[in-house]
């Protein structure tokens, strides 16, 4: 399906861009809607958390129906784009309507409010990206080539996130204070209006070779919805599968516990402001493009596995490293600009190890299609990017609860002046986040390394599934 020159492929680009609309609503919902829900609407740390937290766990279980459905739609459209196309009707209107309340909010219903346009959301996202991002085993099949496909689609992911955010911190919530909500009004109609059009351009743009792959073997039955939670399980049942899918359960909760602490740690932890964060979120730019060329390349030479294990074994490694030189001393004044470059040359390198790692573990998760097949008879890409999404998205609603639970128990609800953050709140503050956050990464790992999909056992599945098509051609 793929030029040997990918970069000439517009499908190539096509495909990669999707991820501009995911690194949008990653980005909001990662960094920018606890301090938002808590700060701007009035709602405790504790209930904003709950609200993101119910959101996703509702995400998670959509996933995998939606990631099954699609795996077995027959359409003029093909199997992936009747639902990616249905998500330009959903998640750019209620990402604009978060940001944009359209109703009066008081105590009594901002928690309602806030839950249900986070429902919706991560409704229309798990409508686009499942589906987009489970057409890449049928784009390419080439093990290696596979990773710079992937590379391509985290680059736009960060890039188009990471991009808003540095913007956002720039001109809108940097300038108008993470407590106002006239700079959250700006950055939701922007990223509505990237959002749709990241949507439609790579919707139109892969539609004509999504239409022309193979149609699924049998439908999705509403009716029989049993037995086809029975294939969900059946499918799911792979080891290779499983070693990633418990991956992301341990670095899941890490993750939905890091990104929510972001804003309160960069703002009141090494007290930057808006503006310095944003500068940070230049250098950030950075990662992506180095992690596009540097993953393809490592993957080919060292294997997936090996290689993203070190990649991910340097991210946790490094990211304690800033807390512990400020909380001994070691760390320049609060604030500072020196402080500023020596975290934002921390935060750059962090980047390029979890793009890295990231781009390799989804590869892998292709890889598991083919050796499913082979054992199910059906192809469960969609399935499988969605399960794997679910393992993160179901616990990372626990690390948001615990990062909520972090604020109100460190005593950051209600803060904030920088100037009312004592040297004991930010002791607190690391010593309940740090050691859960590197620790689950660790044993992420040692989780992963149990995955044996090696390049030559991917041409051997290719080699017996083109051979049983043979067979049935006959």
């Amino acid at each position: 399906m793929s030029s040997p020159v990918l970069e000439k492929n517009p499908t190539f680009w096509f495909y990669g861009s999707a991820s501009i609309a995911y690194g949008i609503k990653n980005n909001a919902f990662s960094y920018l809607l606890l301090i938002y829900a808590n700060q701007v609407l009035g709602l405790p740390g504790y209930l904003a958390s709950l609200a993101l937290a119910i959101a996703m766990i509702w995400d998670a279980v959509s996933d995998l129906l939606l990631g099954h459905w699609s795996d077995k739609t027959s359409s003029v459209l093909g199997r992936r784009h009747p639902f990616m196309y249905a998500s330009f009707f959903v998640l750019p209107l209620t990402f604009y309507a978060l940001f944009n309340p359209v109703i009066e909010l008081n105590e009594d219903n901002t928690f309602f409010y806030v839950l249900a346009l986070a429902l919706l959301i991560r409704t229309g996202t798990t409508l686009f990206e499942v589906p987009s991002t489970a057409l890449l085993p049928d784009l390419e099949t080439n093990y290696d080539r596979r990773n710079k496909w992937l590379a391509l689609r985290h680059f736009f992911g960060w890039t188009g996130g990471n991009g808003i955010h540095m913007i956002n911190f720039m001109f809108w919530v940097g300038a108008y204070g993470v407590a106002s909500q006239t700079g959250y009004s700006i950055y939701g109609i922007a990223g509505a209006l990237v959002i749709a059009a990241a949507i439609l351009i790579s919707s139109l743009g892969t539609q004509k070779v999504a239409a022309a792959l193979p149609r699924p073997s049998e439908p999705f039955r509403v009716l029989a919805i049993k037995s086809e939670i029975k294939q969900i399980f059946q499918s799911v049942k792979n080891k290779n599968f499983a070693a990633l899918f418990f991956f992301g359960l341990t670095v899941g909760i890490a993750g939905g516990l890091g990104t929510a602490l972001y804003l309160y740690n960069t703002t009141y932890f090494f007290g930057f402001s808006g503006k310095q964060i944003s500068v940070t979120a230049i250098g950030v730019l950075i990662s992506p493009v180095i992690a596009y060329w540097a993953a393809p390349y490592l993957g080919r030479i060292f294997g997936k596995k090996r290689a993203a294990i070190f990649a991910i074994l340097v991210n946790v490694s490094l990211y304690p490293i800033p807390y512990i030189l400020l909380l001994t001393g070691y760390w320049p004044e609060l604030g500072s600009w020196t402080s500023l470059y020596i975290y934002s040359c921390f935060i750059v390198m962090e980047v390029i190890c979890g793009i890295i790692g990231g781009v390799l573990l989804d590869s892998m998760m292709a890889d598991v299609v083919e050796d499913s097949e082979l054992k199910t008879q059906r192809r469960s890409e969609g399935l499988f990017y969605a399960a794997r999404g679910f393992a993160a998205k179901a616990v990372s609603a626990g690390g948001i609860i615990g990062a909520g639970s972090i604020v109100s128990l460190v005593g950051l609800d209600g803060i904030t002046s920088l100037g009312d953050v004592t040297n004991e709140i930010r002791m607190d503050l690391a010593t309940l986040f740090l050691p859960i956050y590197c620790g689950l990464y660790v044993l992420g790992l040692v989780i992963v390394s149990k995955y044996r999909i090696t390049r030559a056992d991917h041409d051997e599945h290719l080699q017996q599934l083109s051979a049983r098509k043979e067979k049935l051609a006959e």
